[in-house]
């Protein structure tokens, strides 16, 4: 199986398996203290430089589809991955265990309520 197929089918795989739904309410005020372990790396605004690609906006957005992605992240682009809130609820989750050979560092989130606060908390940040 070609390393794409092999990507594509894990993430197939993992998002029949896990979910988080969308419908459920976050707190969004915790979602801002969660994010500010992200925010070490990420952004939510054009004007601040970070590491990490900016994620205002990332809800609903084609993934990679900002500047500065890994190849394995611009691969589940290729793919047609599109950062709904169940796929980031599975990728805050694990990370690597969703696409390998990201470039994100952290671990994930443990705790299915910190996940969808902070998904609530990226929602208030669309364009």
């Amino acid at each position: 199986m070609s390393r794409f197929a092999s990507l594509f089918a894990s993430i197939f795989l993992v998002s029949t398996t896990y979910n988080v739904p969308a419908q459920e309410s976050g707190d969004p005020a915790s979602g801002e203290k969660i994010f500010k372990r992200c925010s070490i790396c990420h952004k939510l605004d054009a004007d601040e430089s970070r590491r990490g690609p900016l994620l205002e906006g990332i809800v609903g957005r084609p993934a990679a589809s900002a500047s500065d992605y890994s190849d394995a992240m611009r691969a589940a682009a290729a793919g047609g991955l599109v950062w709904t809130e169940e796929q980031l609820a599975l990728f805050l989750k694990r990370p690597q265990g969703i696409i390998k050979g990201t470039w994100m560092a952290f671990p994930g989130l443990g705790k299915s309520k910190e996940i969808r606060d902070v998904i609530v908390y990226l929602r208030q940040h669309q364009n």
